[in-house]
This record gives structure tokens, C-alpha cells and sequence, in this order.
């Protein structure tokens, strides 16, 4: 009867059946935990462009045919704006002219996305003072005597992190203002935020007041 029984479980051990039945799950699970790794929405929804470590955002009034330009200036002398949209480590992403680039011809029909924004990258940690300048290129007839501009700061690396958002007005055509002023140190962290005034643009500007001394205008 040992005999027997021995030999009975034997074949059972090496039943093909068991065996085929087995390796298909295995390979079935191997597949899956491969696909885990490739596949993962959340992730990719929480993708952000690595090589960007400060955004620089301003916008306005989305309704209004008003150009309005930003300008960056980084601790490297190198300054941003739509004369030079790539300068040292600092990028222009989006050039906005009001109205003019948000109609769009598809299949000979003209259609329109408002959007009133521009886009200033800082694609390394500099360390040392950036400055933050709004310039009222163009003004529409149309539009009312204030043009209230949005003016946002975020960091993207480690982790993104609003660090800067303020408003202010624009009232006239050329009017240059100086949105913020901020320090990174050599972690990349951003401090010293202030509003005092310089000139980034080489344009001859009459609206400025008398009363800031001119030493505030120079490097």
C-alpha cells in the first residue's frame, strides 16, 4: 500500500496540467507587475517640466486688446522680454500681444481663445537678486484707464510652491512698473521680496515721478 501510495503522489507532482496551469499565472502576474511600472496615470498627471525651477506669470484681463510685456532681470546681467526671449538661464515661454495671437484660422474658420498671459522660465538656480519689471506696450482705445496685472512666482523644484502673487495697475501706454524684486540663495530658496523700482526696458520713459532718485535706476 506505501508503494502505491507513493507512486500515486508522484504522479500527481508531475502532472503537466498543474504545471502548465502554473507557469500561465506566473506569467500572467510578471506581466502585470511590469505594467504597473510603465503604466500609471497619476503620475503623469503630476508631471512637471524638470527643467524649470521658477515660473514667472503675469496676466490680465483676458476681454482686453492690451499688449502688456514682462521682463526679468537675473543676477547673471542677463535680462528676458520679447527683444530677447532666451537669455542665460532665463526663457520667454508665451509672448503675448492681447488680442492679436489668441485668433487662430482651422479649416478657414477664425477661432478664437482669449487669453491675456505671459511666461517667464528660470531654468537655474542663480543665486542672487531677480527683478520683475510689467511694461504697458500697447494700449487699446477700448479699455478702461486701469489694467489690473497678476503677478505669480512659483517654484517648481523639489516641489511645487506658490512663493510670490501680488496685483498691481497699470494706468498709460509705456508705463513701465516693477512688479517684485526676490533673492534665491544657493538652495534655491527665495527671500528679500520688495517692490523697489528699476528700469529694465531701454525705452525713454515720461511717466516716471520726479521724486526717485536716479542712483535707483542703475545697476
Amino acid at each position: 500500500m506505501a508503494g502505491l501510495y507513493q507512486r500515486h503522489r508522484a504522479r500527481q507532482a508531475t502532472d503537466p496540467f498543474i504545471d502548465l496551469l502554473f507557469n500561465t499565472l506566473l506569467g500572467f502576474s510578471f506581466m502585470f507587475l511590469i505594467s504597473l511600472v510603465f503604466i500609471n496615470p497619476d503620475a503623469d498627471q503630476a508631471k512637471v517640466d524638470k527643467q524649470a525651477e521658477y515660473v514667472i506669470t503675469i496676466n490680465w484681463d483676458k476681454r482686453l486688446a492690451d499688449d502688456i510685456d514682462l521682463w526679468v532681470y537675473a543676477p547673471s546681467g542677463h535680462t528676458v522680454s520679447y527683444l530677447q526671449k532666451e537669455a542665460g538661464w532665463l526663457h520667454l515661454d508665451r509672448d503675448d500681444r492681447g488680442e492679436v495671437n489668441d485668433k487662430l484660422m482651422i479649416n478657414g474658420r477664425e477661432v478664437v481663445h482669449a487669453v491675456n498671459e505671459e511666461i517667464v522660465t528660470i531654468r537655474n538656480r542663480h543665486p542672487g537678486e531677480y527683478i520683475v519689471n510689467v511694461y504697458y506696450y500697447t494700449a487699446d482705445a477700448n479699455s478702461p484707464k486701469k489694467i489690473p496685472v497678476q503677478v505669480k512666482v512659483d517654484r517648481i523644484n523639489p516641489r511645487f510652491k506658490t512663493v510670490y502673487v501680488n496685483q498691481l495697475e497699470l494706468t498709460a501706454q509705456d508705463q513701465e512698473l516693477t512688479a517684485v524684486r526676490f533673492t534665491l540663495n544657493k538652495a534655491g530658496d527665495a527671500s528679500d521680496f520688495n517692490e523697489l523700482p528699476k528700469q529694465l526696458t531701454p525705452y525713454g520713459l515720461d511717466h516716471m515721478p520726479e521724486d526717485i532718485p536716479e542712483s535707483v535706476w542703475t545697476k
